[in-house]
């Protein structure tokens, strides 16, 4: 599962590239392309800040994390299905949410057009306004705690070699920018596949405190929660 009017951002490229552009008193991140689903930055103003500047990560650093010092905030949460279509034409279904959004006047999503075959906004709350056209989704008057989620079909999934069994999904870069800086925040990342179609061989960032991986034989999923720019991967290998 990326993405300028007002100023902050909230950056999306895996499956699509997307970015979500906010508030005013945050630079601009640049656009990945990865292929699997997210990059999620999110840029917040000084109000919103409830937390000591030792949970904030600094340019360069990336903190995995046992607690979220402030579970109530943003998060991010995909699902990409995949299924034996997808392992000829690299095309998965990706769902989308973005979760207690910070209020501002304008947030413009991007997919990366290279990789999106088409998107829908499925639900929204606390958004005065929602526009899709192209490869963007246009929010005006987010209210704090607004939601929004969103369908799209990607051109996702990267053949590894030529034996047609390797595929990768990367997911991210993921971050809730602060400044110079990156504020916690947490990501729920899917991947579901039938059962007997695909086995994860291995992922990116292994488990430890702050990455939980959960398998099972119709998918896998990382839960995390971290400061910084986060970038993993799955890797997928059918039998």
């Amino acid at each position: 599962m990326a993405l300028h009017p007002v100023v902050s951002s909230i950056t999306q490229p895996a499956v699509s590239a997307t970015r979500l552009l906010l508030g005013p008193a945050c630079r601009k991140t640049p656009m990945g392309l990865a292929s699997l689903v997210m990059l999620a930055g999110l840029c917040i103003g000084s109000s919103a800040m409830a937390l000591d500047f030792d949970d904030i990560a600094k340019e360069g650093e990336l903190r995995f994390l046992a607690v979220h010092p402030e579970p109530q905030t943003y998060s991010y949460e995909s699902h990409v299905n995949i299924d034996a279509e997808s392992l000829s034409s690299g095309r998965v279904g990706v769902s989308t949410c973005h979760r207690q959004l910070d209020p501002i006047r304008k947030v413009v999503i991007a997919f990366n057009p290279k990789r999106l075959i088409g998107l829908s906004v499925v639900s929204h709350s606390g958004i005065e306004q929602v526009q899709a056209e192209g490869h963007h989704v246009t929010l005006t008057g987010v209210q704090k705690g607004a939601n929004i989620c969103i369908n799209l079909t990607s051109q996702a999934l990267d053949r590894l070699d030529g034996t047609g069994k390797n595929f990768q999904l990367h997911a991210g870069p993921l971050m809730r920018r602060y400044l110079d800086g990156y504020l916690p925040m947490q990501a729920r990342l899917h991947v579901h596949w039938p059962a007997d179609l695909l086995r994860l061989a291995s992922v990116d960032p292994s488990p430890r405190e702050g990455v939980r991986l959960t398998t099972s034989q119709e998918g896998a999923a990382l839960d995390l929660i971290f400061a910084g720019r986060f970038t993993g991967s799955f890797l997928l290998r059918a039998p």
